[in-house]
This record gives C-alpha cells, sequence and structure tokens, in this order.
C-alpha cells in the first residue's frame, strides 16, 4: 500500500517509516502539513496516518479540509498524544477511521492498519479476484474476458489486478508505478500510459464489457464500472 505519514518529531517518523517499508509498504513521510497537501493534490494515496499537532496546520484540520474541500474519503488514522475523550471524539467526527494514542508499538500499528483496510476494501477471494465477465486468476497472474483466457506480460497483469482492485478510484501515475514497478523505479511516467493503453487494448475495456478506463490530464486514471444501458446509449450514439 502506499502510505503517507504526518509527524515533525523526526525520530518518531523514522521509526514508524521503518515499520512500514518493512512490512511491504511504499511509505513517504511528511513533516509539514502543507507539503502533505501540495502532494496529495496531485498523487493518489491509500492510507493516511496523522499526527494531531503539526507546527503549521493541525492534522485535525487537514483530515477536515480532505473530507470537505478536496471530497477524499481515502481511510485515515491518527497517531498522536491527544488521547482526552474529547479528542477522541473530535478526530472520528474529522472523518478519521481509527485513533491511536501514542506512544503506538509497530505490531499494534500494523495490525490497525490492517484492520482499517480490510473495512475500506471490499473482501477478495484467496487467489482469484471476479469481476464479471473479468476471472483474475491473482495466483496464477492470469486474467480470462468471457471466459478466454487474454495474453498478457506480467508488468501489463499487476497493472490490471492493481486497477481493478482499486475500482472507482482516480491513481495517479506515481502512485501506479510505486505499485507496479516497485518504490523508487527509475522509470518515466510515459511507461504507464504504454501499458495502460495495452491493458486497456488487450483486455477491451470499454462499455460493452462494463468497464471504462478514463484518463485525467495530468494526474492519471481511473478504471470505473458501467451499467448494461450506458454501453447500449454508446453504441447508439
Amino acid at each position: 500500500m502506499r502510505i503517507v505519514l504526518l509527524e515533525d518529531n523526526p525520530t518518531q517518523a523514522t521509526l514508524v517509516l521503518g515499520w512500514l517499508k518493512s512490512a511491504g509498504h511504499d511509505a513517504h513521510g511528511f513533516s509539514l502539513t502543507r507539503d502533505l497537501q501540495r502532494f496529495c493534490t496531485r498523487e493518489s494515496i491509500d492510507l493516511y496516518l496523522l499526527d494531531w499537532m503539526m507546527p503549521d496546520i493541525s492534522g485535525e484540520a487537514f483530515l477536515r479540509w480532505l473530507r470537505g474541500e478536496r471530497r477524499d474519503q481515502t481511510p485515515a488514522i491518527f497517531i498522536t498524544s491527544r488521547d482526552a475523550e474529547d479528542d477522541i471524539v473530535a478526530g472520528l467526527s474529522a472523518g478519521a477511521d481509527d485513533f491511536i494514542p501514542k506512544p503506538v508499538g509497530q505490531r499494534v500499528l500494523l495490525s490497525r492498519i490492517d484492520a482499517v483496510m480490510r473495512r475500506s476494501k471490499p473482501r477478495e477471494s484467496e487467489g482469484s479476484l471476479e469481476v464479471p465477465p473479468y476471472e483474475i486468476d491473482t495466483a496464477h497472474k492470469r486474467i480470462r474476458l468471457h471466459g478466454l483466457e487474454v495474453d498478457l506480460t506480467e508488468k501489463e497483469f499487476d497493472l490490471a489486478a492493481f486497477m481493478f482492485r482499486n475500482l472507482g478510484r482516480l491513481l495517479s501515475r506515481g502512485h501506479l508505478l510505486e505499485a507496479v514497478w516497485g518504490r523508487s523505479p527509475n522509470l518515466a511516467t510515459r511507461t504507464v500510459d504504454t501499458h495502460v493503453s495495452r491493458v486497456r487494448s488487450k483486455l477491451q475495456l470499454k462499455p460493452e464489457n462494463g468497464f471504462r478506463l478514463i484518463p485525467t490530464y495530468n494526474f492519471g486514471y481511473r478504471l470505473e464500472q458501467v451499467d448494461a444501458t450506458e454501453a447500449i446509449t454508446s453504441d447508439a450514439a
């Protein structure tokens, strides 16, 4: 997962970022809220970990901005020394999905992250993901369309599976690069565009098959589901 940490204590930030990376997550740290605001306007994120007391804008104010002005419902967890009942209520009412008082241990943090993400994403059957007319065999990295296997490279499969797992989400090119090619890929974002084009063509991602892959200028892509009536209307036009 792509996780961002808002924490102005360098020691705490280094510790938590190390835990996240050792657990296989792509982790980004921010010591100023304004820097995080700029980042999240151009990048997609799977989870926010927020400290409350920050030197410029509080974590609570950031979350209210994210939920209100940005209309972004990405899961968020507060990790803070503010543990009074009123603080917890305020954090949850601002839109937080969980509230962890400091100091936090590695196992507790990772288990709470897993719990929040299980609630926020649909369950995936072990080894497979079914989104008719597509059958995605995650164990063997194969995709079938209407029962017929589609010839995909490994990266094309990884990209397609990631987008189906994030159906309806606008995903930035940087996010796709990290998820499919690794944490620090020495690749241009044009690589993403090329692979997305191939995936769209090979999987026939069009309204007739119930899906549409939409580019967003200067940001990334969204794979979304469309209903049969829209497909009929599209054909008629």
